[in-house]
């Protein structure tokens, strides 16, 4: 399942940014850069830098995470949504892309800019659809999942709790939380599953387990998926390199228990002619788990994984 943004969405997001004629866009995405970096929230941000910047990143992330979610609950074949701080709608377009079951989107925004640019996204490219100019704490209608990407960095410290746990109730099979792959992002995150386990929720990942988080400072759990640069976002950028690395933390729950993979690797794959070793998190806690080259079937196997997979379930043996 691909994490680049689908061309038809592309083509839209285009055509926009075309109509805008967007003047200064270097500087505005440097200033974009320098708001998210000191804390800001979206409102101060330049929408057009935004989108060629940051939209392909979010949307990255979302759909490796979601694509992650389909592989725990392959049976999960969700009706309704809510897509919480929605921005242009960035996790409804992954989801659609994920689960082709739904037909019913939610999109609550708050900001008058991204929520006009969501319902002209919305008309061309989703079904049935509402975008509600309302703050995530507002009331709204029970769905089978809930998103908030990117959302809980803009609230304050004290209200994080609240909102997740406003979220979670809002949902009737599972809710999805996307942050930053910062440390300060890890620490929501991680606070989110505390909150959401003593709720009463089923983990579906990045966890393997609902022990106690074994990761210890200065060390946080994220992960990154790359993709490619378009030109407008290489000349937004002034980037020579032709793709990028988006980091990101995130946590799943659902109120259905569901079979978890037996780990997740938490850092690139080391490989050499010996072995693969990579760092890993299960029941066990963080350790290294290693994947002889002398049995090739599962050093074959073990190469093709990546930061942030989990190891297939079964898990590859080692023959030993």
């Amino acid at each position: 399942m691909s994490t680049e943004i689908p061309a038809a969405l592309r083509d839209r997001l285009a055509s926009w940014l075309a109509e805008q004629s967007p003047a200064g866009l270097r500087q505005q995405t440097e200033q974009l850069r320098q708001a998210y970096a000191g804390g800001q929230n979206s409102a101060s941000v330049d929408l057009a830098a935004y989108i060629s910047t940051r939209m392909p990143a979010t949307y990255a992330a979302i759909a490796f995470v979601l694509r992650e979610v389909a592989l725990v609950q392959p049976d999960f074949a969700p009706a309704s949504m809510l897509d919480v701080g929605a921005g242009p709608g960035t996790a409804s377009f992954a989801a659609q892309t994920t689960w082709p079951s739904l037909s019913t989107f939610i999109l609550v925004e708050q900001d008058a800019r991204f929520a006009a640019l969501a319902e002209t996204l919305a008309k061309t490219l989703l079904p049935t659809h509402d975008v509600i100019r309302q703050n995530l704490f507002s009331a709204a209608p029970q769905v089978d999942a809930v998103i908030a990407a990117y959302v809980l960095a803009e609230l304050p410290k004290a209200q994080i709790m609240k909102a997740v746990l406003h979220l979670w109730r809002q949902t009737q099979h599972t809710l999805v939380v996307v942050e930053p792959g910062t440390p300060q992002g890890f620490a929501r995150v991680r606070a989110s599953r505390d909150a959401l386990l003593a709720a009463g929720a089923y983990l579906i990942g990045p966890c393997t387990h609902a022990q106690a988080c074994p990761m210890v400072a200065p060390d946080w759990c994220h992960f990154k998926t790359r993709l490619p640069r378009s030109r407008a976002h290489m000349h937004a950028k002034a980037a020579s390199v032709p793709f990028e690395d988006e980091a990101f933390a995130w946590l799943a729950v659902s109120r259905f228990a569901a079979p978890l993979p037996q780990a997740r690797i938490l850092a690139p794959p080391r490989t050499n002619k010996v072995a693969v070793t990579m760092r890993v998190c299960d029941a066990l806690g963080l350790h290294d788990e290693s994947f002889a080259s002398r049995h090739k079937a599962t050093y074959n196997a073990a190469k093709k994984l990546k930061w942030g997979d989990s190891l297939p379930l079964p898990r590859v043996p080692d023959d030993d």
